[in-house]
């Protein structure tokens, strides 16, 4: 199913397009898995690991073949797992921040570089412009220092 979504990418095909392509390419791989299941189920014992496995999985299998039927959605959440685990990682570092403010100081740091990754903006070189911007910058401009391309002003 992944090489699938691989062509649908590689091929740049629209959401209606990919929605076409996996009716026709991964229903009925999803179809022969969820046989496969209903199979398994029958022969293995309910409380071993694979009987525990396979009842979760169908219990779960209306959710899981659901993208199937829209073009816009993933196969998986890879994307959102990325996106997430820098803060995963560091989670317990954070406990450790000195202080208060010094955990603040640092949730504004995460922001603004989750800010330029979301807008194409290579971080290191946005700080560098930042630290050499600041000291000419009047305050009324301050917005201006956004990692954005057209930033925002909340009045």
């Amino acid at each position: 199913m992944y090489n699938i979504e691989r062509q649908a990418k590689e091929n740049r095909l629209l959401p209606e397009q990919i929605k076409e392509l996996r009716q026709s390419a991964s229903v009925p791989v999803l179809a022969e898995i969820e046989e496969w299941l209903i199979n398994q189920k029958t022969l293995v014992l309910p409380k071993s690991a694979i009987g525990l496995a396979v009842n979760y999985t169908l219990g779960l299998w209306t959710r899981l073949k659901k993208y199937v039927d829209d073009g816009h959605l993933q196969i998986d959440n890879n994307l959102v797992e990325n996106s997430i685990r820098p803060v995963a990682l560091g989670r317990k570092n954070y406990l450790f921040a000195g202080s208060h403010d010094g955990a603040q100081r640092a949730a504004v740091v995460y922001s603004l570089m989750a800010t330029c990754k979301l807008n194409n903006i290579e971080p290191f070189k946005y700080l560098k412009n930042l630290l050499e911007t600041i000291p000419e910058l009047p305050a009324k401009d301050l917005e201006k220092l956004l990692p954005i391309e057209k930033p925002v002003v909340l009045s």
